[in-house]
């Protein structure tokens, strides 16, 4: 826990760096633009599919005409799934896109002399982008009967968002210090840390506002965290610098 710790507590700074504050407006008008076109497409389809489906398990239990229910249960599923997906759509895009801009921060103020070995590349972190999502999603799918469970409701968002923040932001992290062998040592060796790092931030993404920059302060934390494992695995004790000294 001390690395997520830490890796948290190098990213706060990092956020009023000037490269990254370049980033802040990018994900709101990325998710206003993609909500909207989603919104147009697929609101009303999805919201009429859902109220027919309460409807009927209304009359099936003899419950009478409860369609204002089936109406609002529609509306209320399409916009909790539209805003679910440009969530992650969006945390995808930053991933690949800001993910450069992450590494050079973090780099320059940690880890100035840390070789670069250029294991990953933009093809790389774009398919890594496109299958997170997509498992993320058929995850979703598979989960939705949970949500009637209590408890659940509030576990199966917050666990599945651990997992996608943890696999959207490695690969970029690593693409341009790790080699392809290093990269999957990593994965395997700091599996537990990489995701409980993703289940701390993923609450973040519940809370208004603030979720407009938990992306970036995401792929900040997650590439401190794993530059700092490189470094580890390079010989260097954790939470040191490549110079050795505390950072």
């Amino acid at each position: 826990m001390a690395a997520v710790l830490r890796a948290l507590g190098r990213a706060l700074p990092l956020l009023a760096d000037r490269r990254v504050l370049g980033l802040v407006l990018l994900p709101l008008l990325g998710a206003v633009l993609a909500w909207t076109v989603l919104a147009i497409a697929f609101w009303t389809p999805l919201s009429a599919g859902i109220a027919a489906l309460a409807t009927r398990a209304a009359a099936a239990v003899g419950a009478g005409n409860l369609d204002w229910v089936g109406t609002i249960a529609g509306n209320v599923f399409a916009f909790v799934a539209l805003t679910l997906v440009v969530g992650a759509v969006g945390l995808a895009a930053v991933a690949v896109l800001a993910g450069p801009v992450f590494v050079r921060a973090v780099e320059t103020r940690y880890f100035p002399s840390l070789e670069r070995r250029r294991g990953g590349t933009i093809a790389g972190g774009a398919w890594n982008a496109a299958t997170a999502v997509t498992i993320w999603l058929a995850a979703w799918l598979a989960a939705l009967p949970l949500l009637l469970v209590p408890g659940f409701a509030l576990a199966v968002p917050l666990l599945l968002g651990a997992w996608l923040n943890q696999r959207l932001f490695r690969y970029d992290a690593l693409a341009e210090h790790a080699s392809a062998d290093e990269r999957r040592a990593i994965f395997r060796a700091a599996r537990g840390r990489l995701f409980a790092l993703g289940l701390v931030l993923a609450p973040l993404a519940l809370v208004p506002v603030v979720n407009l920059a938990a992306p970036l302060y995401a792929g900040l934390a997650f590439t401190c965290l794993c530059l700092d494992e490189l470094a580890a695995l390079r010989g260097h004790g954790p939470g040191t610098d490549e110079r050795g000294a505390n950072a």
